[in-house]
């Protein structure tokens, strides 16, 4: 459990706080001591537990201070910049500024950043970086440029790994971003593209991190009000490379987007984040402390006198501007257990946290020792789902073994022994992962569509179907029916793969369109009726008759997991069969989106489809044949299908003949190329006139 304890007002004197709030709040050399740089031109040392001020020192009038104050561990001084170039030395006992060291540096300055073990580092805007003491020895030498143009730094952060000092710095430039990952054991610096995923709008409010011995896992809240994840390696598989990385959403609405004085982000520990905004739209800011391991809310407290959105965190302490003084709430939390999260810990019981092998049983729900009700089942399986995803995503960013392919077969296979175990158990975001590594197939877990169908998950059907090459005819058929069955509804609140749906949005006929019955599109019209053997009422056409041949019979999202189905591989002696259970009224909507597919083709010299991944004109062909060949007896006797079979009708009617004109002209070809090699001995000029009959 976490718990935030009753705030204090550090000091009653009041900073000068610009627009954007404090510049920063950093440790000192004690442990309850720290450095409050405001957006003027003032440093104050603060002593928690006395909340009084032990020391302030002031720039000079027409100075201003651009970054925050920070200590020097290693020497117990101060440092500030002021004025993005000056740099500025000092201790307890000097008084004024002005009087203290200065070094004039020759590029401007982004943050200096200090943390125990180490000596502090420089950032300049530029993107370089140096340590203090290299610096101060030439402090006039030259400084390179490391981020493109117009590329800005917004947030950095200073780690020690395995006593080595590592620096990550994030980039903006024209809404996308991007990460610098600086070894100084190896002076390797990685720099990663930052892909936002589905959520492309989105613009991060805040960041992040925390680090372990494999991962920094940047945290980032945008202003969707979600907070996501993104895994950065500690040791890139290829350092000279730009690689892009995709986040992952981890808490979802935790504050309101429409946030007015801004929100903050900040990593309390492995398991728990504070966040800082107002979780309405029309509510009051609060502070909030969540559970990211198990998806939970553990305490927040509401600040009625606003904030500049600013937080920081050193020891127990959350620091924030509350009103216009600065305020500290102390924050205590136990060792993060499912349990705990969720407020069921027992005295004497252990709290310690599950940590997962590399090869999990996957069969048996971690926590599930803590005797539950079942009432809280549902609860649990969450918790755990939303774990094994996390410890699938960080197994996938590292670098493949040799083995990656049977780890990933077992996983797989374990993950699905426990969903027919345990019905409610479902990690689909995991599975879904885990088939876009292309390391599996369907004879390798043919479970697993098996309990998509079940599930009637539309999304991870289509998957298996994009990936997989050896799904059976049997299973094809099956994800048909459902696809054609499945509500307009239900598809809304689904996400499937859009990129092999064309924009059919101009599709419908206006009226200019109806009146041009009488072009032919590559030798074929679809209005023209020359079927000899049709009744005379059926030449007689509805006047939507056009509208529906001419526009899309299904949504955009059903196009998409039917079109999965034309990609798919078969054989046409297995598919007929299965074909045959299908309803004729799906049959019937099947055949209407085939042949709305071929007019689409129809309408333009190469015979395709705009878009990525579109059908080809073979495969709708093959599957209106396949289609009328295993349920023609059905649909000719369903009167709502009439219209449809005529007009297929006399699709292949005027394809026959295009082909019929087709040889015709093959064959005068064929005897002008005699006659062109009959005649080849002639001279360099020669008129010839042909005649065709």
């Amino acid at each position: 459990m976490a718990a935030l304890e009753e705030e204090f007002t550090l000091s009653s004197i009041v900073l000068s706080a610009g627009p954007e709030g404090l510049l920063g709040v950093e440790q000192s050399d004690e442990t309850d001591q720290f450095l409050v740089t405001d957006s003027g031109r003032t440093v104050i040392l603060y002593k928690v537990s006395d909340h009084k001020p032990l020391g302030s020192w002031s720039v000079k009038q027409g100075q201003i201070i651009t970054c925050p104050a920070v200590c020097n561990f290693q020497t117990r001084e101060y440092i500030v910049v002021h004025d993005n170039k000056v740099l500025r030395i000092w201790n307890n006992e000097d008084v004024n500024l002005d009087k203290v060291f200065k070094a004039t540096l020759s590029a401007e300055v982004y943050r200096i950043l200090s943390v125990q073990g180490t000596e502090p580092l420089v950032l300049f805007k530029e993107g370089a970086v140096r340590g203090l003491e290299a610096l101060l020895a030439d402090p006039q030498q030259k400084i390179e440029t490391v981020i493109s143009d117009e590329e800005v730094i917004i947030w950095t952060k200073f780690f020690i790994v395995f006593r080595h000092p590592v620096l990550i710095f994030i980039t903006e430039k024209h809404g996308n971003y991007f990460a610098y990952v600086q070894m100084f054991n190896s002076r390797i610096l990685t720099k990663y593209t930052l892909l936002l995923g589905q959520d492309e709008n989105s613009v991060i409010e805040s960041f992040t991190a925390s680090v372990d011995r494999k991962f920094i896992s940047v945290m980032s809240l945008s202003s969707d009000g979600c907070i996501y994840e993104t895994l950065i390696p500690i040791r890139p598989t290829d350092p000279e490379k730009n690689q892009s990385l995709v986040r992952s959403l981890l808490l979802k609405a935790v504050v309101s987007g429409n946030t007015q004085n801004g929100v903050a982000l900040t990593a309390l520990d492995q398991d728990h984040v504070a966040v800082l905004g107002s979780p309405l739209a029309a509510s009051k800011e609060c502070l909030s402390v969540w559970n990211i391991k198990f998806q939970t809310l553990q305490t927040s407290k509401e600040l009625p006198q606003g904030t500049s959105g600013q937080l920081w965190y050193y020891g127990e302490n959350l620091f924030m501007l509350h009103g216009k003084s600065l305020t500290v709430i102390p924050y205590k939390c136990e060792v993060s257990s499912l349990a705990g999260a969720l407020g069921k810990l027992k005295h004497g019981q252990d709290p310690g946290t599950h940590v997962m092998p590399r090869f999990v049983n996957w069969e048996t729900p971690q926590g599930c020792g803590l005797g539950f009700q079942n009432s809280e089942q549902s609860r649990r399986i969450e918790d755990s789902e939303k774990h094994i995803e996390v410890e699938v995503r960080k197994f996938l960013a590292l670098k493949r073994t040799p083995d990656f392919h049977t780890v990933i077969g077992d996983t797989v296979t374990g993950l699905l022994e426990r969903c027919k175990a345990e019905p409610s158990f479902y990690p689909r975001n995991c599975l879904m992962q885990l088939i876009q590594t292309h390391a599996l197939s369907y004879s390798l877990c043919p479970d697993l569509m098996e309990i998509a169908l079940i599930k009637k998950d539309v999304q991870l059907l289509q998957l298996c179907l994009q990936q997989f090459p050896d799904v059976p005819e049997s299973v094809t058929c099956a994800c048909l029916k459902i696809f054609l069955s499945i509500g307009d509804d239900s598809l809304q609140e689904t996400d499937v793969s859009m990129e092999s749906v064309f924009d059919c949005s101009n599709s419908v006929h206006d009226e200019k369109m109806e009146e041009q019955t009488e072009i032919l599109q590559n030798g074929f019209n679809p209005e023209e009726d020359k079927c000899n053997n049709c009744d005379q009422e059926l030449n007689k056409k509805p006047q939507d008759e056009t509208k529906e041949s001419t526009s899309c019979p299904v949504v955009p999202k059903r196009a998409a997991l039917l079109n999965a189905i034309l990609h798919s591989a078969y054989s046409e002696t297995f598919l007929l069969p299965h074909l045959k259970d299908i309803p004729a009224q799906h049959i019937t909507l099947f055949l209407k989106y085939l042949y709305f597919l071929y007019l689409k083709c129809s309408e333009n010299a190469t015979m395709t489809l705009p878009g990525i991944h579109s059908p080809t004109l073979n495969q709708i062909m093959d599957w209106i044949c396949l289609l009328l060949d295993a349920n023609v007896t059905v649909v000719v006797m369903m009167p709502e299908a009439k219209r449809l079979l005529i007009n297929l009708y006399k699709l292949v009617k005027s394809q026959i003949s295009v082909y019929s004109e087709l040889n015709k002209i093959e064959v005068s070809f064929r005897e002008l190329q005699k006659l062109n090699q009959e005649k080849n001995n002639r001279g360099l000029y020669s008129i010839e006139v042909l005649e065709l009959f």
